[in-house]
């Protein structure tokens, strides 16, 4: 059963499966077109934006600054869960204000986030989404729940 206007209500109950999960499958594609996956540690704001670290010069890095676009995968932890969240968007490396809002929640979650900013080649990502699908096959009929455009905000 599909969603055709998203409650408030199903907003958070999104926001609160996407955030009990600390871990996701992030995407992209090289410059000649090849896929690349990788778990990486997450967290989520009330905009559904994901924000994540990772070395400068890993594949990821180097494939989001060629291509923007990149997919999650968050969910399922649990071995018996059927929930899960499939998430499209743009990447980018926010600087200023945005990425000081972006680190506290971050190290609320990941303390040890701060000792990797140290680190010379940390480079922080946010994917700002286009597209999500929540997707539930533990209840009859399936709960499926999509978001785009202005559902974000």
């Amino acid at each position: 059963m599909y969603a055709a206007r998203v409650t408030g209500a199903e907003r958070e109950k999104l926001l609160r499966f996407m955030r009990q999960e600390r871990y996701a499958v992030q995407a992209s594609v090289t410059a000649h077109g090849a896929p690349q996956a990788a778990i990486i540690g997450v967290v989520v704001t009330d905009r559904f934006e994901v924000f994540f670290d990772t070395l400068a010069g890993s594949r990821k890095a180097v494939n989001l600054r060629h291509n923007s676009g990149a997919a999650l995968v968050i969910g399922p932890a649990a071995a018996d869960s059927e929930r899960t969240v499939q998430l499209e968007g743009v990447a980018d490396e926010p600087s200023g204000v945005d990425l000081e809002r972006l680190l506290e929640l971050y190290f609320s979650r990941f303390p040890d986030g701060r000792e990797r900013q140290t680190w010379p080649a940390i480079s922080y990502w946010r994917v700002r989404p286009t597209w999500l699908r929540y997707s539930d096959y533990s209840v009859e009929p399936p709960e499926i729940i999509e978001l785009s455009g202005s559902d974000f905000a």
